[in-house]
């Protein structure tokens, strides 16, 4: 299988690396999200990714500031990217060997959409439920 069965590819929720930490996490409450893609600044520049864990880390534990600090201040950047045509065993192994719940799906450089763990899982969860019966 192949992480472009899997992958999210719509309702993508991006947000520019010169956005508020407020405005991030004001857009990430209304769209019931737990991450959102970091646009690029120019053709040539990486996608990031913010998550609850960049935010927690910048501002509950090390008394950042939700107004004074930009989304590129704190996001991951360049963020862990995988091609569509990727076997699912390798990304799901990549996310392990990194620590990581999500992996952004990038061909030629454009965003294609992401992989997240819990997709997986279901994934697996429902083959092992079509095996049972």
């Amino acid at each position: 299988m192949l992480v472009s069965d899997v992958m999210i590819k719509d309702n993508l929720v991006l947000i520019s690396p010169m956005a508020s930490v407020r405005d991030a996490l004001n857009l990430m409450r209304t769209t019931k999200v737990k991450s959102l893609i970091v646009t690029k600044l120019r053709p040539s520049d990486a996608y990031g990714l913010l998550t609850y864990k960049n935010i927690l880390f910048s501002i509950i534990a090390n008394d950042g500031d939700v107004d004074l600090l930009r989304v590129y201040d704190i996001c991951s950047k360049p963020a862990l990217q995988v091609s569509q045509q990727l076997d699912l065993k390798y990304a799901s192994q990549l996310m392990v060997q990194n620590s990581v719940k999500r992996l952004l799906v990038v061909d030629n450089n454009e965003l294609q959409g992401i992989l997240t763990m819990t997709d997986i899982l279901a994934l697996f969860l429902d083959t092992l439920n079509e095996s049972e019966q």
